[in-house]
């Protein structure tokens, strides 16, 4: 476990390492148990159980606890079909990976909980990883913050604004280490695409198409009211959220459809690609000046309230407008006045084809450099530096969506102070943007 008295023993082991090549190292390499840093999972899930295999991956990181209120399930597949996840599943997934390791087992045993108040509260733990639905990212972050712990979250960073400003605080008040799971900050063409812009390739910024995918329009999945499993605890997989009618159609998966639980695809994905604009626009402690939300449509069925289709007009002090639309190729099309460049997930594009290549110099300026976002999230747990994707970059990289539910409630434009993160002259919009309204007893 990583602690004050060990922190310079650590450093200066790491630096060893990196000085002598893996294959003389070998499996001697991996750092001794007081030497690695501890984590605890929180929500095995699909993208849990990608987290737990990168954590286990890391030679100087330890699990040692894992958590979920459900035991044993297939996601949305029907039983018996596909992977399997919850807490037993990953239970079994440590294990078997540290049973592959020769110097014996009683360090490497994994503690299992269904409450993640327990693993917080465990003194031997370093680090949190949440990777819950998106209602329980607020609760169960502060917790861990509250406890002393680093953190690592999934996006979007929170369910709720007013979440999302209590986090960033916090983090900031403990002086923690907060990695956002928003990866493509992680990704050299992502990296690349910024640097571009930043470097004045493309001129300057005018207007920049965010293609986010489409909502659900149908249910995704049996619609039938039934008993909620018996392997799971289902009054706690809801939390602080309304206990809606179970029904596989809104539950592993598929439960962002639905407000109670998530943002719909929209804030699923508007972690990612507006992300990477407002890194590209210098937007990671600032936002839009105003925000309009038009076109948007609903699915023809009560089992979600999220939009199928969907559009956020922003305008930026700078000058600079932005589309967030499900009718926009999926990825950033930052358009300047001497040229473009479109950037998605593998893929880059522009006007200057020689742009596009990632071996292209793009000039003096350049952005945080990252190739591994849960290395990096370990590394600045070490060293106390800000990870590339911090808290309040990730809150503000969400918050055009927030303020887009806002102006399609009230049927608005909102006029935005980013500086004071409020909706200017307009107390009925900042009353909805602001509230937080958990059942009982959960409280933030």
């Amino acid at each position: 476990m990583l602690t004050t008295n060990n922190m310079h023993r650590r450093e200066f082991l790491a630096a060893v390492a990196a000085t002598v090549p893996s294959t003389v190292l070998g499996r001697e390499s991996r750092p001794a148990p007081s030497e690695r840093i501890t984590l605890g999972l929180i929500g095995l899930g699909s993208r849990g159980f990608n987290l737990l295999e990168e954590f286990l991956g890391h030679r100087d990181a330890q699990v040692v606890a894992v958590c979920d209120v459900d035991s044993f399930h297939y996601r949305d597949n029907p039983w018996g079909k596909g992977k399997a996840f919850g807490r037993e599943p990953a239970q079994q997934v440590v294990d078997k990976h540290y049973a592959r390791e020769k110097s014996g087992t009683t360090e490497r045993a994994v503690s299992v909980y269904s409450d993640f108040r327990e693993v917080c509260a465990r003194e031997d733990i370093d680090a949190i990883v949440v990777a819950t639905p998106d209602h329980w990212h607020a609760l169960c972050t502060l917790t861990a913050l509250r406890a002393g712990k680093d953190v690592y979250c999934e996006k979007p960073v929170t369910h709720l604004f007013h979440e999302g400003q209590a986090v960033y605080r916090e983090v900031a008040s403990r002086n923690a280490v907060f990695q956002t799971g928003s990866q493509q900050r992680s990704e050299a063409v992502f990296r690349h695409a910024v640097e571009l812009v930043i470097n004045g390739h493309i001129g300057k910024v005018q207007r920049v198409e965010v293609g986010l995918p489409p909502g659900y329009d149908k249910p995704q999945g049996d619609a039938t009211v039934q008993p909620a499993p018996q392997s799971i605890d289902y009054d706690m997989w809801c939390g602080p959220a309304p206990v809606l009618p179970y029904m596989r159609a809104r539950h592993h998966r598929w439960w962002r459809g639905h407000r109670a639980y998530g943002g719909g695809v929209l804030m699923d994905w508007i972690g990612h690609h507006n992300d990477i604009t407002h890194w590209a626009l210098g937007m990671d402690q600032s936002g839009p000046s105003k925000i309009e939300a038009v076109g948007w449509t609903f699915p023809a069925t009560s089992v979600y309230n999220t939009p199928h289709q969907y559009e956020i007009l922003c305008e930026y002090e700078t000058g600079v407008t932005t589309s967030i639309a499900s009718r926009h190729a999926i990825g950033s099309r930052i358009i300047g006045d001497e040229g473009w460049l479109y950037v998605q997930r593998g893929k880059l594009e522009a006007s200057d084809s020689r742009l596009a290549k990632l071996d292209f110099d793009c000039g003096p300026k350049r952005v945080y450099h990252s190739d591994n976002h849960t290395r990096n999230f370990l590394d600045c747990i070490r060293t106390r530096r800000a990870c590339i994707a911090p808290a309040e970059t990730a809150h503000r990289s969400i918050t055009p969506g927030h303020l887009g539910y806002v102006s399609h409630t009230l049927g608005r434009s909102l006029q935005w102070d980013a500086a004071i993160e409020r909706v200017i002259g307009d107390d009925e919009a900042n009353q909805l943007l602001t509230s937080v309204d958990y059942r009982a007893p959960w409280r933030i």
